[in-house]
């Protein structure tokens, strides 16, 4: 992508880009797409847009989550509705994107997941690497994050891990046999894991180092005590993902359908909450000719359509509204709330957060997440297919990270606090972006994928995708019960 495209884009609005804001732009991974997300955002329409008009977008705007319009905390109904303290980016973004950035990001993710690893009954306390290396005689257990992997000519895996010691000891190449029972585990690279084992001695008598002979290897994963426990709560949450207001593809029909079921339903039912898992709107520039499958073309109106349909859900129902990909909000996650300036038009019981994010609802937590990083895992694990979208939110589960690989189709912003590493363990998991459903439990978490409301675009059949919509899951928060509720039938 030339800059002359973005540019381009920029001179289409009739604004200017400084040579700094130029520079942030191009280090995206689709910089006219983040260009239109950008200018569009600005309130003040700028004639020039400068570096910090940029870094305050991708901070996000700190008053969002404060703003009566879009929730009120004084109001009694949302009292059992809150955002878990410390897992939304919203006003909290400060990385810049340089490399101290990236250290610090890193080595977040490693130090939430080694905890994680040993606190396991099956690994305890870990070693150094720089201090395990010359250790023979014992097994010994080491954590690690991936930097590469690869199959050897022998058909072996060689995994190259390192840790935080921030030296050139601090790493070693960790040796799996293909005969090992651990060669066909799924393992990506930038995925922190335990290892039990031993240090070989060096061939070499220059090297300091052999290599590591793994007898287990052990991911975060989940402890067998997390399980689902009943309580009194009578209250059910349901999710509406992937909704693509503005595309001509939305199905008014079905949603109207949805929203008559919603109406005469929801009281007796105690259909109390709604969470949206981003992709609310088609959004503007996503891919290309996208404008040709567009029945709404301004990014705005696309918005203050969602609300005006948003008003026909029960006034007692609370919603819960995050972005994905195709929203007005930089394509870096983790992503903050949508700006203000698209949601003025929104009432009072819908409420905006960042994605990925921790939901406490009537003492149940819920991780809600676009689901970006699936197109990664599938790509890059050959294992996982779009056909089995569950499958891959396991895998997240077992790595504790909901994107590991970096460098991928996912951007990832290098903030402080690594939001993305799942130092919190839900009791329901609900991503979208593939335009699928399902359901299933895995060691007491209720996984949910939540289709969409969009048919097939023209875009899709090219790719020989076809979704499966207007399927609305349905969790009761008291027994864990789900329904897949079908409005694509009479």
């Amino acid at each position: 992508m030339s800059k002359t495209e973005v540019l381009t884009a920029a001179a289409r609005r009739n604004m200017f880009l400084s040579p700094e804001a130029l520079d942030m732009i191009m280090s995206n991974t689709d910089p006219v797409g983040f260009t239109n997300t950008v200018l569009s955002a600005l309130s003040n329409n700028p004639i020039f847009v400068t570096k910090e008009d940029v870094i305050s977008f991708l901070q996000g705007d700190k008053k969002i989550s404060e703003s009566p319009k879009t929730f009120d905390p004084h109001n009694k109904k949302n009292l059992d509705l809150k955002i878990v303290d410390g897992t939304d980016i919203t006003g909290n973004s400060l990385c810049v994107g340089n490399v101290d950035d990236f250290t610090r990001y890193f080595q977040s993710r490693y130090q939430i997941l080694k905890k994680i690893i040993e606190r396991r009954s099956d690994f305890g306390p870990s070693k150094k690497i720089k201090d395990a290396y010359s250790i023979y005689d014992r097994e010994i257990r080491i954590v690690g994050i991936v930097s590469e992997r690869r199959i050897t000519a022998n058909g072996h895996m060689m995994l190259s891990i390192e840790d935080d010691g921030g030296d050139r000891e601090s790493n070693c190449m960790v040796f799996v046999s293909k005969d090992s029972p651990h060669f066909n585990d799924i393992i990506t690279n930038d995925m922190v894991l335990g290892f039990k084992g031993k240090f070989t001695k060096p061939r070499d008598g220059n090297s300091k180092k052999g290599l590591f002979i793994p007898d287990d290897i052990i991911k975060p994963g989940v402890p067998q005590s997390h399980q689902w426990k009943d309580s009194d709560s009578q209250s059910v949450v349901a999710f509406l993902s992937d909704v693509h207001i503005g595309s001509k593809t939305f199905l008014e029909n079905n949603w109207q359908r949805m929203i008559r079921y919603l109406k005469e339903n929801s009281e007796k039912m105690q259909i109390n909450y709604i969470i949206f898992p981003g992709d609310v709107v088609d959004g503007i520039g996503i891919f290309p000719g996208q404008e040709e499958e567009l029945d709404v073309l301004d990014i705005y109106d696309q918005y203050t359509k969602l609300a005006e349909y948003l008003k026909d859900i029960p006034d007692h129902i609370q919603m819960v509204i995050h972005p994905g990909n195709h929203d007005a909000c930089r394509p870096a996650e983790p992503q903050p709330a949508l700006n203000k300036v698209f949601i003025e038009s929104f009432d009072s019981n819908v409420l905006m957060s960042g994605n990925p994010v921790y939901i406490k609802v009537e003492d149940r937590t819920i991780l809600t997440y676009h689901g970006r990083s699936i197109d990664d895992w599938v790509s890059g694990v050959q294992q996982l297919t779009y056909n089995d979208p569950l499958r891959v939110m396991k895998e997240m589960t077992d790595a504790r990270h909901l994107a590991p690989i970096y460098g991928q189709k996912t951007a990832l912003a290098p903030e402080r606090k690594d939001y993305l590493a799942m130092d919190i363990l839900p009791d329901i998991f609900v991503s979208g972006h593939v335009h699928g459903y399902g359901y299933m439990e895995y060691k007491g978490i209720r996984m949910i994928n939540a289709s969409t409301w969009q048919d097939q675009t023209d875009y899709q059949k090219q790719h020989n995708f076809n979704p499966i919509p207007g399927i609305m899951p349905l969790v009761h928060l008291g027994t864990g019960s789900v329904t897949m509720k079908n409005f694509m039938k009479n």
